[in-house]
């Protein structure tokens, strides 16, 4: 297998391969919350990049989880938190998400020959499907606004140590080193680690600093959603 890190959508081009797998991460908080909403019976999750289609598929009556910046757009069903989708908002039903970065993030490797969405919550089972895919892994860590943030880097690095531990690597490039090293330093207390950073003080700001020690947790959510290319949506199999 091989395994790259992309820190920030803005550099996926620079990545970008023929049948490459990627894994869209946004562990704060939009990934996690999308595994929260298929692990509560979410039927399918149609990720658009703009308010505009959001508020389109509002007027045809979809479910609409939409959020900017942290907040919950006021149009909007629920926000961006893995508490918002409820099995009783969210079961058999087929609802839209758009969030300031991982549907940005989606829509950037929507092409991609597999898109997975990887988050802390469903890691395990995250793994053994891409050792089961094999070939060429790519982390594409959603970040903030196209910039590095930490908390994706560290889930990049606690994916890279789990792979390493059950699969054989080619070579490790300089990025997935880089979170291999950062996740070495946050492990023992990533919450701890976390609350420097800028996108927790952002939750903090935004009265939703609780998402965070859900969105640190191992195998919360086990599924794995993928994008159906052909449907236009993510769904679990």
């Amino acid at each position: 297998m091989e395994l790259e890190v992309c820190l920030s959508p803005a550099l996926y081009p620079a990545y970008r391969q023929e049948n490459d797998r990627v894994i869209v991460v946004d562990v704060f908080r939009a990934t996690t919350t999308i595994c929260a909403a298929f692990a509560n019976g979410a039927r399918a999750i149609i990720p658009v990049a703009g308010i505009q289609d959001a508020e389109r598929y509002k007027a045809q009556g979809f479910p609409v989880g939409a959020e900017r910046n942290a907040r919950k757009c006021d149009f909007a069903d629920f926000g961006n938190s893995p508490f918002d989708v409820t099995a009783e908002k969210v079961g058999g039903k087929t609802i839209v998400f758009t969030t300031t970065n991982g549907t940005q993030a989606v829509e950037a490797a929507k092409d991609s020959a597999y898109l997975l969405i990887g988050a802390f919550s469903n890691i395990d089972v995250l793994m053994e499907k891409s050792i089961e895919f094999g070939g060429r892994v790519v982390i594409l860590c959603a970040g903030w606004n196209n910039r590095i943030n930490i908390e994706d880097t560290l889930f990049a690095g606690a994916f890279a140590e789990k792979l390493i531990q059950k699969a054989v690597i080619r070579r490790l490039p300089d990025s997935v080193r880089i979170a291999l090293h950062l996740w070495e330093k946050a492990k023992a207390d990533p919450l701890d680690f976390v609350k420097q950073t800028e996108h927790y003080q952002r939750l903090i700001a935004n009265h939703a600093e609780t998402d965070a020690p859900f969105c640190l947790q191992h195998d919360t959510c086990p599924v794995v959603p993928y994008y159906d290319k052909e449907k236009g949506w993510l769904s679990v199999s």
